[in-house]
């Protein structure tokens, strides 16, 4: 019987209950989890800020996690490119994105790869948003 290689990907910036429910949620359907963590260009981009924390500081906090068996960091978020480099069986995603027009074409590519995509539950109580807007009050 083969390993499933697993693959979820996200900034993690300031990391709180939410990312730690989505890799442990993750580890649990595969046998290899590998964590993209995105590096600081990439989250500019696209959210059009930079995150708090440095990439090589994220990397190493989703590092020492015991349900993580490798990182990798991250230029883009475009999972075909992803996938010819790490090789994974199942692509994770908190189910928030499920019915987001991005995704559900990321299943379709994923899946002509004979990737599946999984949605898991997301923490819908803390988010890095959420935590940016407390940090104004003080």
């Amino acid at each position: 019987m083969s390993k499933v290689i697993g693959y979820t990907q996200g900034t993690f910036d300031m990391f709180h209950i939410g990312h730690l429910n989505l890799i442990k949620n993750a580890k649990r359907h595969c046998d290899y989890l590998v964590v993209g963590v995105n590096d600081d260009v990439l989250v500019e981009s696209y959210k059009k800020k930079r995150p708090i924390v440095p990439v090589k500081e994220r990397a190493e906090i989703i590092r020492a996690i015991k349900y993580v068996d490798e990182v990798v960091i991250t230029s883009t978020l475009d999972k075909k490119e992803i996938w010819n480099q790490v090789r994974f069986d199942e692509i994770y995603i908190g189910d928030d994105w499920k019915g987001n027009a991005r995704w559900e074409k990321t299943g379709e590519d994923m899946k002509e790869l004979g990737v599946r995509l999984v949605f898991l539950p997301y923490t819908k109580d803390t988010s890095s948003t959420m935590l940016r807007e407390k940090l104004k009050d003080f």
